[in-house]
């Protein structure tokens, strides 16, 4: 079963970039996301898989905290699939 958080996240396979984080633990998700982020161009959609449960309310955070947009995950066993957009700016 696939659960979905927020209103319906962009599909698999949709970003213009593809983060493999699994394995890796706090801190190291947000840090590797957010280095990625800013070497992106402004407005590309980042898709991040994760086995870290946290990053469901750290990549929130991160957005609010830097500007960029936050548009929800994917619940797909062990694994969420994110997705955040570049800020614009």
């Amino acid at each position: 079963m696939v659960e979905t958080k927020r209103s319906e996240p962009p599909s698999p396979g949709s970003g213009d970039l593809l983060l493999d984080l699994r394995g890796l633990l706090c801190p190291l998700p947000v840090v590797k996301t957010s280095a990625r982020l800013t070497g992106m161009g402004p407005g590309q959609l980042l898709e991040v898989l994760a086995d870290d449960q946290g990053v469901k309310a750290d990549f929130p955070a991160l957005c609010e905290s830097t500007g960029h947009e936050w548009l929800g995950y994917r619940q797909e066993g062990r694994v969420v699939r994110s997705f955040l957009r570049r800020k614009q700016g």
